[in-house]
């Protein structure tokens, strides 16, 4: 059972049931997507890992300052080595030189070290969860994924920009984002607590200083503090300003990067397309163009990184050799502070120069950080705006579809259908009122482009623009077949057994479905995802992946099927078997089918498979019986 401290977070998050809010809601801004891991249900988890990363931080700043004391306590024995009076004794120097190779390995492998390993394992969790929460968005049961798709298709040109590279976005940018945000994070800490140890130490070390005798015993350290606050957000300033340069250009090489890795994509999908057209030099060209945009976008990368480095050296050389020792010097001249107070204290300055100047080291990364979390900023912004599709459609264009439910021995019911293309005004397809009863099988036929698909998704709650009422049987089981089958990568007993666990039914079923669809020779590699590294969408034929479109039907037993085109792939006696297997097994099922080839919709014997027709013509769709449609067609 969950706590009330999580009830109260998803409160605070806005996600109480029936809020329509997807699980990425809170992330739309940068905060939001930068607290959401620390408000979620994982919070201890994300706690407890940055608990143990501040302490070891708090310990690593320590160990800079007993770093900087013991640097100056060994500088001090050198000096002193050779001195008349009081010299150094060989042990003496041994003893500090080990203690100071001591502290530099606790600090770099006992605190720096196993920070690293709390940190990244911060980054896998966190990287984890984002995944899970965007994943868990684009694949509900809203069908968020379909919709995010439909986004920009306005007429007059995107009013709804589409989030591109949504793979990218969910891959590299969680990745880079979380990394980033993780080393800001640290780097802050560092800063403050090294302000807090360090610079405690500069004034417990501070002396007065020639010509600053008001302010006392404090002059040494705030002249060090205030050449501190001089240099380094002077220089931070300069870094910000190169960092926003950066920031474009890793935003327009995120870009260019997606655009050709989409491009390569689809190539491997119509490879064999490409190859029957001879078309290889024509698709060179293009990768030619998307790959110049990457070039062009590097070069300008290259430039500014460059100069960000060559600016980031100047500034650590002349921080910790100049900066860093000037405070100190006034005082040491006047021999009120010694040889040790002086380089110590010069350790102190630098440790807190570098400290303070980490923005400025990881201005870059912060710069690809903001890149990133944009982007997922953005993702998350519009799958939050395709939640209710009605409302987001009603942007590009008319959407008045009303979907309900009524008693199934009434089948389905249509009426006052109207459906339109985005930005416009005119349906091209128009019916007052169709049904379709329990049992009945109807054949949607007209011309290429008339609409009979864009009827069917319509019916099936996938279509953008339009109006209507549509009213499905209650308790019955939906099934659409489309013209053009994609398997997932699983195994083929979970490809026949989809949107269903494969657990939910024994192998024997499974088995048995296969081999009535005509593919009995797989029932032995019902467990497995592929041959040899091959996935079943690569292994199977177009007819084949068809046939085992039919073993999903036969096992599932759906009560309205809606078949696009889904014995294109097939010959007249397979299509016929595919028929009479349906009309067999699933008696009380009703069926509307697409087909341009209407030769083998009689089954063998010469009996028409299908009841009625409904006619798509001049943008009116009219249901007829089969008898009356063949007297018109003679």
């Amino acid at each position: 059972m969950r706590s009330h401290a999580w009830q109260f977070v998803k409160r605070l998050l806005g996600r109480e049931a029936g809020s329509h809010t997807s699980p990425v809601s809170s992330m739309r801004s940068f905060w939001g997507l930068m607290r959401a891991y620390w408000l979620s249900e994982r919070w201890r988890e994300a706690w407890g890992l940055t608990f143990a990363i501040l302490v070891l931080t708090a310990l690593t700043a320590q160990a800079s300052v007993w770093f900087a004391v013991t640097s100056g306590e060994l500088i001090n024995r050198i000096a002193y080595f050779h001195h008349p009076a009081t010299p150094t004794t060989p042990m003496a120097l041994l003893t500090t030189a080990a203690t100071l190779a001591a502290i530099a390995i606790m600090r770099d492998v006992c605190f720096t070290a196993v920070r690293h390993f709390f940190s990244t394992t911060l980054h896998r969790k966190w990287r984890a969860w984002l995944d899970r929460r965007f994943n868990e968005a684009l694949l509900d049961s809203n069908h968020t994924h379909f919709h995010l798709l439909q986004m920009g298709s306005d007429a007059s040109g995107s009013a709804v920009p589409a989030p591109d590279n949504i793979d990218q976005r969910v891959q590299e940018s969680i990745k880079g984002m979380t990394g980033g945000a993780i080393g800001l994070g640290m780097g802050i800490a560092g800063v403050v607590l090294s302000l807090g140890f360090v610079g405690s130490k500069l004034i417990e070390m501070s002396s007065d200083v020639r010509g600053f005798e008001f302010l006392g015993s404090y002059g040494s350290a705030c002249l060090a503090f205030v050449a501190v606050a001089i240099y380094v957000p002077l220089n931070t300033v300069i870094a910000a300003k190169l960092g926003g340069v950066l920031q474009h250009l890793s935003v327009r090489m995120q870009w260019a990067e997606g655009s050709y890795r989409t491009e390569l994509n689809g190539l491997l999908h119509r490879s064999f397309h490409v190859a029957v057209l001879h078309g290889e030099r024509a698709q060179n060209v293009l990768n030619e163009r998307r790959y110049l945009d990457i070039d062009h976008t590097w070069a300008s990368l290259n430039r500014v990184t460059a100069g960000y480095m060559g600016f980031e050296l100047v500034h650590n050389f002349i921080g910790s050799r100049i900066v860093a020792y000037v405070p100190g010097l006034l005082p040491y001249m006047d021999n009120k502070v010694s040889l040790q107070q002086y380089v110590t204290g010069a350790e102190l300055a630098t440790a807190l120069i570098n400290e303070c100047s980490w923005f400025i080291h990881v201005m870059p990364d912060i710069a690809t950080l903001r890149a990133n979390a944009r982007r997922m900023t953005d993702l998350a912004k519009a799958i939050e705006a395709v939640q209710r599709p009605e409302e987001f459609y009603a942007q590009t264009g008319l959407y008045e579809f009303q979907y309900t439910k009524q008693d199934p021995a009434l089948g389905l019911t249509v009426e006052q259908i109207g459906l339109l293309h985005a930005g416009t005004d005119l349906p091209f397809l128009t019916a007052d009122r169709l049904q379709f009863l329990p049992g009945e099988w109807t054949l949607v036929v007209g011309e290429s482009g008339s609409g009979k698909t864009s009827l069917i998704k319509a019916i099936s709650g996938l279509w953008a623009h339009g109006r209507g009422t549509v009213a499905t049987p209650r308790h019955v089981r939906t099934l659409y077949a489309a013209q053009d089958v994609k398997l997932q990568v699983v195994s083929l007993k979970e490809l026949v057994c989809l949107p269903d666990s494969s657990g939910d039914y024994p192998d024997t079923r499974v088995a048995v479905a296969l081999h009535e669809a005509g593919l009995g020779e797989f029932i032995d590699e019902l467990p497995k995802d592929g041959r040899n590294g091959q996935s079943w969408d690569l292994l199977l034929s177009g007819g084949q992946k068809q046939k085992l479109v039919l073993a999903k039907i036969l096992l599932l037993q759906p009560g309205l099927l809606f078949l696009d085109e889904a014995t294109s792939a097939l010959d007249i006696q397979a299509v016929h078997a595919f028929h009479q297997a349906i009309l067999d097994h699933c008696p009380e099922a009703t069926v509307i089918a697409v087909m341009h080839d209407v030769s083998p919709i009689r089954s063998a014997s010469g009996v028409d498979f299908f009841d009625s027709v409904l006619m798509i013509e001049r943008g009116v769709a009219t249901k007829m019986p089969i008898a009356a449609w063949r007297q018109t067609t003679t």
